[in-house]
């Protein structure tokens, strides 16, 4: 990654813009793409992956991810991140480049990840994914608490566990969350996406909606009611890799770049975001690193705890750093400074 640094940074400076920009009036999207590794990020399609039938039994995906230079390969796959969110804000996470990311909490799966994402807790509790109301106070009902957000925060996720991570019987903010609300317009939408999805293509888990439904639902939201912070969380990519389908990974999470494209577009058009609105992108855990465990992650499989990171927006410097460790903990006072806030939990 371009511009070295002179000195190790020991905490994340994310370089918040002064001056004419008010972070105190900032609004936030934070994008999370469930279980998406560093190395597609930063690398694109693998090659050893890409080719072998038994994880990539669809040629179209070698056809529209291949390319003999990582550079190109990376772009193909994700357009947006890199010809916009890499070239206008800040990128973190190339280990090649000695840029890390980690997830701290030791199970490296979803529901202590997201724990770690919103809370800024890494301990040995939560410890795996079953239903059960967090402990923990996050930031969103933090920020929720506070007369200039309050009934102006909102998640929408693909995975049904979001609404325990964040406790919503403890708060009350609006959440749209897997199947657990089955109105007409969802019932028509999962339909026409299911037709219009691959015969042969693995379906979302029963834990987990398909992602167009969770991105129409946010979208439609976001158009009516302006939240300050929305967060969106993507989980399709996530099942894929667990089905072992390195080719519909692959095009799940280029359909997320296509689909954070076109909110960040939508953004740009709208007044209440205009020039005043930030854009964080990451995961809440990676995946094994080798061909034998790159679908799987957990504890003691290696590359599970490695994450990423991208930011995007007029609060935030262009700065690319080839040496920092980033860690998912730090990520809920993040989220608190980038509209004026601190969250001291």
């Amino acid at each position: 990654m371009g511009k070295e640094v002179s000195e190790a940074v020991s905490e994340l400076d994310f370089k918040i813009e002064t001056g004419t920009f008010n972070r105190s009036l900032a609004n936030l999207f934070v994008i999370v793409i469930d279980g998406f590794r560093w190395h597609e990020v930063f690398a694109g399609a693998d090659p050893g992956l890409l080719n072998d039938k038994k994880f990539t039994p669809d040629d179209s995906a070698r056809h529209l991810f291949s390319d003999e230079q990582r550079e190109s390969r990376r772009k193909k796959l994700l357009p947006f991140f890199w010809n916009v969110v890499a070239a206008r804000g800040q990128v973190f996470g190339d280990r090649t480049n000695n840029s890390k990311v980690n997830a701290v909490n030791p199970y490296s799966v979803s529901y202590p990840g997201y724990n770690e994402l919103f809370c800024g807790k890494a301990g040995l509790q939560p410890a795996g994914n079953k239903k059960g109301y967090n402990r923990n106070i996050n930031v969103l009902e933090y920020l929720n608490e506070k007369p200039s957000f309050r009934g102006n925060i909102a998640m929408f996720a693909s995975w049904n566990r979001l609404p325990y991570v964040l406790n919503r019987k403890r708060n009350r903010i609006f959440m749209d969350c897997g199947l657990e609300e089955e109105t007409t317009d969802k019932i028509i939408l999962a339909k026409n996406v299911a037709d219009r999805n691959d015969k042969n293509a693995g379906q979302p888990s029963p834990e987990t909606r398909y992602d167009a439904i969770t991105y129409e639902q946010a979208k439609k939201f976001i158009q009516q009611h302006h939240p300050r912070v929305a967060v969106i969380v993507f989980g399709e990519a996530d099942v894929q890799a667990h089905q072992k389908r390195y080719d519909l990974y692959l095009k799940e999470a280029n359909k997320t770049d296509g689909r954070i494209a076109e909110l960040w577009n939508m953004i740009q058009e709208a007044p209440p975001y205009k020039n005043n609105t930030n854009l964080l992108i990451t995961t809440d855990h990676g995946r094994g690193s080798s061909r034998n465990n790159w679908h799987d992650h957990r504890l003691f499989v290696r590359g599970s705890s490695q994450t990423w990171l991208g930011l995007l927006g007029p609060g935030i410097n262009s700065l690319e750093l080839d040496k920092q460790q980033v860690y998912n903990k730090e990520i809920a006072g993040m989220i608190a400074r980038l509209v004026g806030e601190d969250f001291p939990y």
